[in-house]
Protein backbone atom coordinates (compact mmCIF):
# COMPACT_ATOMS: atom_id res chain seq x y z
CA UNK A 1 0.00 0.00 0.00
CA UNK A 2 1.11 2.98 -0.65
CA UNK A 3 1.32 6.71 0.85
CA UNK A 4 -1.93 7.88 -0.37
CA UNK A 5 -3.54 5.04 0.26
CA UNK A 6 -2.63 4.81 3.66
CA UNK A 7 -3.43 7.88 4.35
CA UNK A 8 -7.31 7.47 2.90
CA UNK A 9 -7.96 4.00 4.75
CA UNK A 10 -6.92 5.45 8.01
CA UNK A 11 -9.09 8.88 7.10
CA UNK A 12 -11.79 6.15 6.12
CA UNK A 13 -11.19 4.39 9.47
CA UNK A 14 -11.14 7.52 12.24
CA UNK A 15 -14.52 8.28 10.21
CA UNK A 16 -16.27 5.53 11.02
CA UNK A 17 -14.99 5.17 14.58
CA UNK A 18 -16.10 8.97 14.87
CA UNK A 19 -19.16 8.17 14.06
CA UNK A 20 -19.71 5.00 16.50
CA UNK A 21 -18.59 7.57 19.17
CA UNK A 22 -21.75 9.24 18.83
CA UNK A 23 -24.21 6.59 19.23
CA UNK A 24 -22.42 5.12 22.17
CA UNK A 25 -23.27 7.14 25.21
CA UNK A 26 -20.26 5.89 27.11
CA UNK A 27 -17.82 6.86 25.10
CA UNK A 28 -16.20 10.26 24.98
CA UNK A 29 -14.87 11.18 21.39
CA UNK A 30 -12.22 13.63 21.36
CA UNK A 31 -11.08 15.25 17.78
CA UNK A 32 -7.89 16.17 17.88
CA UNK A 33 -7.76 17.46 14.17
CA UNK A 34 -9.12 20.57 15.89
CA UNK A 35 -6.74 21.20 17.92
CA UNK A 36 -4.14 23.98 16.53
CA UNK A 37 -1.29 21.70 17.20
CA UNK A 38 -2.89 18.51 14.78
CA UNK A 39 -3.34 18.68 11.55
CA UNK A 40 -3.66 15.19 11.07
CA UNK A 41 -7.70 13.89 11.07
CA UNK A 42 -7.32 11.22 13.99
CA UNK A 43 -10.46 10.72 16.71
CA UNK A 44 -9.36 9.29 19.89
CA UNK A 45 -12.52 7.75 22.06
CA UNK A 46 -11.95 7.14 26.12
CA UNK A 47 -14.31 4.67 26.95
CA UNK A 48 -15.78 5.69 30.58
CA UNK A 49 -17.80 2.25 30.74
CA UNK A 50 -21.23 2.03 32.86
CA UNK A 51 -21.56 4.85 35.94
CA UNK A 52 -20.49 3.17 39.33
CA UNK A 53 -21.05 4.48 42.28
CA UNK A 54 -18.44 3.89 45.61
CA UNK A 55 -20.32 3.68 48.88
CA UNK A 56 -17.50 4.84 51.16
CA UNK A 57 -17.10 4.91 54.82
CA UNK A 58 -14.88 6.83 57.29
CA UNK A 59 -13.50 6.79 60.59
CA UNK A 60 -13.81 10.77 61.19
CA UNK A 61 -17.44 12.66 61.71
CA UNK A 62 -18.50 14.23 58.51
CA UNK A 63 -17.38 17.59 57.00
CA UNK A 64 -14.34 16.81 60.15
CA UNK A 65 -11.08 18.84 59.20
CA UNK A 66 -8.79 18.05 56.82
CA UNK A 67 -8.92 14.06 56.80
CA UNK A 68 -12.82 14.32 56.31
CA UNK A 69 -12.43 16.72 54.05
CA UNK A 70 -9.52 15.65 52.16
CA UNK A 71 -11.78 12.61 51.55
CA UNK A 72 -14.84 14.86 50.28
CA UNK A 73 -12.53 16.35 48.18
CA UNK A 74 -11.26 12.86 46.39
CA UNK A 75 -14.92 12.21 45.93
CA UNK A 76 -15.35 15.78 44.01
CA UNK A 77 -12.36 15.16 42.58
CA UNK A 78 -12.56 11.73 41.45
CA UNK A 79 -16.15 12.39 39.79
CA UNK A 80 -15.10 15.38 37.69
CA UNK A 81 -12.03 13.93 36.14
CA UNK A 82 -14.50 10.39 35.40
CA UNK A 83 -16.50 12.53 33.03
CA UNK A 84 -19.48 11.64 36.24
CA UNK A 85 -18.99 7.90 35.68
CA UNK A 86 -17.45 6.97 39.12
CA UNK A 87 -18.77 8.64 42.48
CA UNK A 88 -18.44 8.45 46.29
CA UNK A 89 -21.41 8.60 48.62
CA UNK A 90 -19.47 9.04 52.00
CA UNK A 91 -20.57 7.79 54.77
CA UNK A 92 -19.31 9.12 58.38
CA UNK A 93 -18.69 7.46 61.25
CA UNK A 94 -21.62 5.92 63.01
CA UNK A 95 -23.52 6.88 59.70
CA UNK A 96 -23.35 3.19 58.32
CA UNK A 97 -20.81 1.49 60.67
CA UNK A 98 -18.85 2.34 63.84
CA UNK A 99 -16.03 4.20 63.21
CA UNK A 100 -13.50 1.22 63.79
CA UNK A 101 -15.59 -1.40 62.36
CA UNK A 102 -14.84 -0.04 58.75
CA UNK A 103 -12.46 -2.68 57.78
CA UNK A 104 -14.51 -5.62 58.58
CA UNK A 105 -17.37 -3.85 56.73
CA UNK A 106 -14.87 -3.63 53.62
CA UNK A 107 -13.76 -6.44 53.76
CA UNK A 108 -17.38 -8.44 53.80
CA UNK A 109 -18.46 -5.88 50.98
CA UNK A 110 -20.70 -4.43 53.55
CA UNK A 111 -18.98 -0.84 51.94
CA UNK A 112 -16.60 -1.01 48.85
CA UNK A 113 -14.26 1.18 50.79
CA UNK A 114 -13.24 3.00 53.88
CA UNK A 115 -10.73 6.02 54.68
CA UNK A 116 -9.21 5.40 57.99
CA UNK A 117 -5.56 4.38 59.36
CA UNK A 118 -3.98 0.62 59.59
CA UNK A 119 -2.39 0.70 63.21
CA UNK A 120 -6.09 0.74 64.26
CA UNK A 121 -6.16 -3.01 62.94
CA UNK A 122 -2.97 -4.45 64.90
CA UNK A 123 -5.37 -6.12 66.56
CA UNK A 124 -5.73 -8.53 63.50
CA UNK A 125 -2.39 -8.38 62.65
CA UNK A 126 0.37 -6.62 64.32
CA UNK A 127 2.34 -5.71 61.25
CA UNK A 128 -0.81 -3.73 60.40
CA UNK A 129 0.71 -1.01 62.57
CA UNK A 130 3.86 -0.50 60.76
CA UNK A 131 1.89 0.55 57.42
CA UNK A 132 0.93 3.61 59.48
CA UNK A 133 4.56 4.08 60.72
CA UNK A 134 6.13 3.74 64.47
CA UNK A 135 8.04 5.74 67.01
CA UNK A 136 11.51 7.28 66.04
CA UNK A 137 10.48 6.06 62.48
CA UNK A 138 9.73 7.14 58.94
CA UNK A 139 8.64 11.28 58.55
CA UNK A 140 6.18 11.82 55.88
CA UNK A 141 8.69 12.12 53.41
CA UNK A 142 10.30 8.63 54.38
CA UNK A 143 7.05 6.86 54.67
CA UNK A 144 5.95 7.82 51.00
CA UNK A 145 9.03 6.68 49.53
CA UNK A 146 9.46 3.73 51.02
CA UNK A 147 5.67 2.84 50.17
CA UNK A 148 6.09 4.29 46.55
CA UNK A 149 8.99 3.08 45.50
CA UNK A 150 10.36 0.85 48.69
CA UNK A 151 8.76 -2.50 49.66
CA UNK A 152 5.57 -0.90 51.54
CA UNK A 153 2.69 -0.94 49.54
CA UNK A 154 3.54 -4.83 48.23
CA UNK A 155 4.11 -5.65 51.24
CA UNK A 156 0.41 -3.94 52.80
CA UNK A 157 -1.20 -4.89 50.11
CA UNK A 158 -0.04 -9.09 50.28
CA UNK A 159 -1.27 -8.84 53.97
CA UNK A 160 -4.35 -6.96 53.52
CA UNK A 161 -5.63 -9.45 50.81
CA UNK A 162 -5.90 -12.03 52.96
CA UNK A 163 -9.15 -9.73 54.24
CA UNK A 164 -10.48 -9.03 50.65
CA UNK A 165 -9.30 -5.83 51.03
CA UNK A 166 -6.70 -3.79 48.12
CA UNK A 167 -5.12 -0.23 50.28
CA UNK A 168 -3.97 3.00 48.71
CA UNK A 169 -2.41 5.91 49.96
CA UNK A 170 -4.88 7.90 51.94
CA UNK A 171 -3.19 11.04 53.47
CA UNK A 172 -0.46 11.24 55.97
CA UNK A 173 -1.07 13.89 59.05
CA UNK A 174 2.88 14.38 59.13
CA UNK A 175 4.57 15.00 62.38
CA UNK A 176 2.37 14.78 65.43
CA UNK A 177 2.68 15.89 68.80
CA UNK A 178 3.29 14.28 72.13
CA UNK A 179 -0.43 14.82 73.03
CA UNK A 180 -1.93 16.69 76.08
CA UNK A 181 -1.80 16.33 79.82
CA UNK A 182 -3.30 17.47 82.62
CA UNK A 183 -0.15 17.17 84.26
CA UNK A 184 3.54 17.74 83.91
CA UNK A 185 5.90 15.11 83.15
CA UNK A 186 9.16 15.63 84.93
CA UNK A 187 10.48 12.27 85.23
CA UNK A 188 10.10 8.44 84.47
CA UNK A 189 8.14 8.38 87.68
CA UNK A 190 5.34 10.66 86.39
CA UNK A 191 4.75 8.62 83.59
CA UNK A 192 2.82 5.47 85.94
CA UNK A 193 -0.06 4.20 85.77
CA UNK A 194 -1.60 7.15 83.64
CA UNK A 195 -4.21 6.59 81.47
CA UNK A 196 -3.52 7.94 77.70
CA UNK A 197 -5.22 7.74 74.47
CA UNK A 198 -2.86 6.68 72.18
CA UNK A 199 -3.05 3.99 69.48
CA UNK A 200 -0.96 1.73 67.73
CA UNK A 201 3.01 0.70 68.63
CA UNK A 202 3.00 4.10 70.45
CA UNK A 203 0.79 2.88 72.76
CA UNK A 204 2.46 -0.39 72.84
CA UNK A 205 5.57 1.90 74.09
CA UNK A 206 3.90 4.01 75.98
CA UNK A 207 2.56 0.79 78.48
CA UNK A 208 6.34 -0.58 78.37
CA UNK A 209 6.74 2.85 80.31
CA UNK A 210 4.21 2.40 82.72
CA UNK A 211 1.06 4.31 81.04
CA UNK A 212 -2.37 2.66 80.51
CA UNK A 213 -3.14 3.00 76.94
CA UNK A 214 -6.64 3.29 75.86
CA UNK A 215 -8.14 3.66 72.64
CA UNK A 216 -11.01 6.39 72.08
CA UNK A 217 -13.14 7.75 69.08
CA UNK A 218 -12.54 11.20 68.27
CA UNK A 219 -16.34 12.20 69.82
CA UNK A 220 -15.50 10.34 73.51
CA UNK A 221 -11.44 11.91 74.06
CA UNK A 222 -12.70 15.70 75.12
CA UNK A 223 -15.00 14.55 77.54
CA UNK A 224 -12.76 11.33 79.18
CA UNK A 225 -10.27 14.34 79.24
CA UNK A 226 -12.05 16.72 81.44
CA UNK A 227 -13.47 14.34 83.46
CA UNK A 228 -10.47 12.51 84.22
CA UNK A 229 -11.39 9.34 82.95
CA UNK A 230 -8.14 9.71 81.04
CA UNK A 231 -5.30 11.35 82.08
CA UNK A 232 -3.23 12.33 78.43
CA UNK A 233 -4.09 12.25 74.70
CA UNK A 234 -2.61 12.31 71.71
CA UNK A 235 -4.41 12.84 68.43
CA UNK A 236 -2.06 14.70 65.98
CA UNK A 237 -1.29 18.21 66.19
CA UNK A 238 -2.22 22.16 66.19
CA UNK A 239 -4.62 22.08 63.68
CA UNK A 240 -6.99 19.39 64.67
CA UNK A 241 -5.83 19.91 68.47
CA UNK A 242 -7.11 22.87 68.69
CA UNK A 243 -10.79 22.54 66.97
CA UNK A 244 -10.92 19.83 69.35
CA UNK A 245 -10.35 22.35 72.49
CA UNK A 246 -7.86 19.96 74.51
CA UNK A 247 -5.77 23.04 75.57
CA UNK A 248 -9.06 24.08 77.96
CA UNK A 249 -8.85 20.92 80.30
CA UNK A 250 -4.72 19.58 80.03
CA UNK A 251 -2.37 22.79 79.44
CA UNK A 252 0.96 20.66 78.91
CA UNK A 253 1.05 20.41 75.20
CA UNK A 254 4.19 18.11 74.57
CA UNK A 255 6.29 17.30 71.16
CA UNK A 256 6.25 13.79 70.09
CA UNK A 257 7.71 10.67 68.66
CA UNK A 258 5.74 8.46 68.81
CA UNK A 259 4.22 9.32 64.87
CA UNK A 260 6.47 11.13 63.05
CA UNK A 261 4.55 10.90 59.91
CA UNK A 262 1.40 8.49 59.99
CA UNK A 263 -0.10 7.24 57.01
CA UNK A 264 -3.62 6.99 56.29
CA UNK A 265 -5.64 4.89 54.34
CA UNK A 266 -7.98 5.06 51.25
CA UNK A 267 -9.08 1.02 51.11
CA UNK A 268 -11.15 -0.68 48.95
CA UNK A 269 -12.70 -4.42 49.13
CA UNK A 270 -10.43 -6.28 46.77
CA UNK A 271 -13.13 -8.42 44.69
CA UNK A 272 -14.97 -4.67 43.83
CA UNK A 273 -11.88 -3.10 43.14
CA UNK A 274 -11.21 -6.35 40.52
CA UNK A 275 -14.46 -5.14 38.73
CA UNK A 276 -13.77 -1.87 37.97
CA UNK A 277 -12.13 -1.25 34.49
CA UNK A 278 -8.28 -0.38 34.49
CA UNK A 279 -9.23 3.54 33.29
CA UNK A 280 -11.15 3.58 36.67
CA UNK A 281 -8.48 2.09 39.04
CA UNK A 282 -6.10 4.54 37.41
CA UNK A 283 -8.72 7.81 37.87
CA UNK A 284 -8.63 6.53 41.81
CA UNK A 285 -4.94 6.20 41.91
CA UNK A 286 -4.54 9.41 40.53
CA UNK A 287 -7.15 11.44 42.58
CA UNK A 288 -5.87 9.47 45.64
CA UNK A 289 -2.45 10.34 45.17
CA UNK A 290 -3.59 14.04 44.87
CA UNK A 291 -4.96 13.27 48.74
CA UNK A 292 -2.13 11.86 49.79
CA UNK A 293 0.26 14.59 48.87
CA UNK A 294 -2.17 17.62 49.77
CA UNK A 295 -3.35 16.07 53.17
CA UNK A 296 -0.02 16.19 54.10
CA UNK A 297 1.33 19.96 52.72
CA UNK A 298 -2.18 21.04 54.37
CA UNK A 299 -1.21 19.56 57.68
CA UNK A 300 1.60 21.53 57.74
CA UNK A 301 0.37 24.39 56.36
CA UNK A 302 -2.29 24.46 59.25
CA UNK A 303 0.08 22.91 62.05
CA UNK A 304 2.12 26.62 61.53
CA UNK A 305 -1.04 28.67 62.12
CA UNK A 306 -2.59 26.77 64.59
CA UNK A 307 0.64 26.65 66.97
CA UNK A 308 0.37 30.49 66.98
CA UNK A 309 -2.80 30.65 68.37
CA UNK A 310 -2.53 27.61 70.94
CA UNK A 311 0.74 30.35 72.66
CA UNK A 312 -1.58 33.03 72.86
CA UNK A 313 -4.33 31.16 74.90
CA UNK A 314 -1.72 30.11 77.28
CA UNK A 315 -1.01 26.37 76.15
CA UNK A 316 2.17 25.47 78.10
CA UNK A 317 4.77 23.56 75.23
CA UNK A 318 7.07 20.99 76.28
CA UNK A 319 9.02 18.28 75.69
CA UNK A 320 9.61 14.86 77.68
CA UNK A 321 12.42 14.73 79.88
CA UNK A 322 15.37 12.98 78.61
CA UNK A 323 14.65 9.85 80.99
CA UNK A 324 11.41 9.05 79.39
CA UNK A 325 12.82 9.40 75.45
CA UNK A 326 15.57 7.15 76.24
CA UNK A 327 13.25 4.51 78.39
CA UNK A 328 11.13 4.96 75.40
CA UNK A 329 13.71 4.04 72.84
CA UNK A 330 14.61 0.91 74.62
CA UNK A 331 10.58 0.42 75.03
CA UNK A 332 10.50 0.36 71.65
CA UNK A 333 13.41 -2.55 70.96
CA UNK A 334 11.87 -4.22 73.05
CA UNK A 335 8.08 -4.17 71.52
CA UNK A 336 9.83 -4.74 68.41
CA UNK A 337 11.63 -8.06 69.22
CA UNK A 338 8.48 -9.01 71.14
CA UNK A 339 6.27 -8.87 67.68
CA UNK A 340 8.57 -10.09 65.71
CA UNK A 341 9.03 -13.24 67.63
CA UNK A 342 5.64 -13.93 67.70
CA UNK A 343 4.35 -12.99 64.62
CA UNK A 344 7.11 -13.19 61.29
CA UNK A 345 5.19 -10.73 59.22
CA UNK A 346 5.89 -8.10 61.42
CA UNK A 347 9.41 -9.52 60.98
CA UNK A 348 8.96 -9.09 57.70
CA UNK A 349 7.57 -6.46 57.38
CA UNK A 350 10.01 -4.27 60.20
CA UNK A 351 12.98 -5.67 58.57
CA UNK A 352 12.26 -3.84 54.90
CA UNK A 353 11.79 -0.27 57.17
CA UNK A 354 14.82 -0.83 59.22
CA UNK A 355 16.94 -1.11 55.89
CA UNK A 356 15.31 1.57 54.47
CA UNK A 357 15.27 3.84 57.37
CA UNK A 358 18.70 3.30 57.96
CA UNK A 359 20.30 4.71 54.59
CA UNK A 360 17.17 7.43 55.34
CA UNK A 361 18.79 8.46 58.20
CA UNK A 362 22.74 8.31 57.05
CA UNK A 363 21.43 10.95 54.36
CA UNK A 364 19.44 13.35 56.67
CA UNK A 365 22.71 13.56 58.68
CA UNK A 366 24.32 15.07 56.42
CA UNK A 367 22.08 17.19 54.71
CA UNK A 368 18.50 17.60 56.23
CA UNK A 369 20.08 17.65 59.76
CA UNK A 370 22.92 20.43 58.66
CA UNK A 371 20.79 22.44 57.11
CA UNK A 372 17.84 22.36 59.98
CA UNK A 373 20.99 23.10 62.10
CA UNK A 374 22.69 25.83 60.48
CA UNK A 375 18.95 27.61 59.27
Amino acid sequence: MDRRDFLAATAAASGALAFAGCNDSNRVAIDYSKHPKHTDKKTVHINRGKKTTIKLATSWPAHFPIMGEGVEEFASRLEAISGGSLKVKIYPKNVLVPALAVFDAASTGEIDAFHSGPYYWKGKNSAFALFSGMPFGFDAEEINSWMIYGDGLKLWRELYGRYNLYPLLGGNTNIQMGGWFRKEIKSLADMKGLKMRIPGLGGEVMAKLGVNPVLLPAGEIYTSLERGVIDATEWVGPALDIKMGFYKVAPYYYSGWHEPGSILELTFNKAFWKKLSDEQKQMIEVCSNEMNAKMTYRFHYENIHSLEKLKEYGVKLRKFPDEVTNAAKQALVDVVNELGSKNKEFALVYDSIAKHLALSKAYADISLKYFLNVR
